[in-house]
C-alpha cells in the first residue's frame, strides 16, 4: 500500500509540475524581406507539431501578414480584430493544415497599424491565458524593427535570425542583432542560412556571419540549419501549400526536420519549472515603469 501511495504521489506531483511548465517561445525575423522567413516559421511549425509538440503560430506582421496565403486560407478574425474589438484570443486562433494553431496578421489594410500601450496591455492579458497549453510559440515577426518589436524581442527565449546567402541579406540580418544587441536583447540567437546551392555555401556564410558578430558584437551565434534552394520549396509556395507536407522527402524538408532534433532537447533541459516566465518579462518590458 505504502508502495501504491509513492506512486500515486509522484504522478500527481509530476502533473503538477507539468502544468506549470511554461511553454517555449521563439522569435524568427530577418533584416530584409524576401528570405523566406515566413514560410521557414510556418515549416517549422508543422515539423515541432511531427515530434508531438503542441505549437501556436503568430503572424506578428499585423496588416501585411502572408501566413494565410502561404496555406490558401482565409481567416475570420486577425491580430488587428484581436486588439480593436478586444476578442478573446481563442476566437481568433484558426487551425491550418494537419491542425496547426495559428492567429493570422491579417492583410491588405490601408493603414499602418501602431501598438498603443492598451493594445500591449490587451495582448499580455491574452497570452498570459495560452502559455500553459503549447509546447512552443512561435512569432513570425514582420519588417522593421520599433521599439515595441525589441521590447518584445528581450522577453521570448530564443531569436532566430533567417538569412540568404546574398551579400544585402547578410548585411541586414547583421544590423537587426546589432540593433537588437544595442537594446539589450540578451535571448540565445540562432541562424538559419536559407536558399543555399550547397552545404559548403550556408556552412561558409555562417562562419563569416558568426565571425563579424563575435568580433565587432561580441555575441555568440549558433547555426540552427541550412536550406537548400530547392524546388519543392517554390512549387509548394505556388500551390499554397507548406512543402513539408507537400514533399516530406525534399531535402528541404529533411533540413527543417534537422533543426527541430535540434530545437527539442534543448527544450527539454530548459523549460521545466519555467511557469509564467514569457509573461513576466512582458508586463515588465512594456507595463511597468
Amino acid at each position: 500500500m505504502n508502495d501504491q501511495a509513492a506512486v500515486l504521489r509522484e504522478k500527481v506531483l509530476k502533473k503538477h509540475q507539468n502544468s506549470l511548465r511554461d511553454c517555449k517561445t521563439i522569435a524568427v525575423l530577418s533584416g530584409k524581406g524576401g528570405v523566406g522567413k515566413s514560410n521557414l516559421s510556418l515549416n517549422l511549425s508543422l515539423a515541432l507539431m511531427k515530434e508531438k509538440q503542441k505549437v501556436l503560430l503568430f503572424d506578428m506582421d499585423v496588416g501585411m501578414g502572408n501566413i494565410d496565403i502561404l496555406i490558401g486560407q482565409t481567416a475570420s478574425y486577425t491580430m488587428v480584430d484581436l486588439l480593436e474589438k478586444r476578442l478573446s484570443i481563442r476566437q481568433i486562433i484558426k487551425k491550418g493544415p494537419q491542425d496547426l494553431a495559428y492567429v493570422a496578421g491579417g492583410t491588405g489594410i490601408s493603414f499602418v497599424f501602431e501598438w498603443s500601450p492598451s493594445d500591449l496591455g490587451y495582448l499580455i492579458q491574452e497570452l498570459s491565458s495560452l502559455t500553459s497549453q503549447y509546447d512552443y510559440m512561435i512569432f513570425d515577426m514582420g519588417a522593421g524593427m520599433s521599439e515595441s518589436v525589441l521590447k518584445f524581442l528581450k522577453a521570448v527565449d530564443e531569436l532566430i535570425v533567417v538569412t540568404t546567402p546574398e551579400p544585402t541579406s547578410i548585411t541586414d540580418a547583421y544590423a537587426a542583432i546589432k540593433l537588437s544587441v544595442s537594446y539589450s536583447v540578451s535571448a540565445p540567437i540562432r541562424l538559419i542560412v536559407n536558399k543555399t546551392l550547397s552545404d559548403k555555401e550556408g556552412n561558409d556564410t555562417y562562419k563569416r556571419f558568426n565571425q563579424a558578430v563575435q568580433q565587432f558584437l561580441n555575441v555568440p551565434i549558433s547555426l540552427l540549419g541550412i536550406v537548400p534552394n530547392d524546388q519543392a520549396v517554390q512549387k509548394a509556395v505556388n500551390r499554397q501549400m507548406p512543402f513539408l507536407l507537400q514533399n516530406p522527402k525534399s531535402k528541404a524538408s529533411i533540413s527543417l526536420a534537422e533543426m527541430v532534433n535540434i530545437l527539442i532537447p534543448q527544450d527539454d533541459r530548459t523549460a521545466a519549472k519555467t511557469q509564467g516566465i514569457f509573461i513576466r518579462r512582458l508586463k515588465r518590458f512594456f507595463l511597468e515603469r
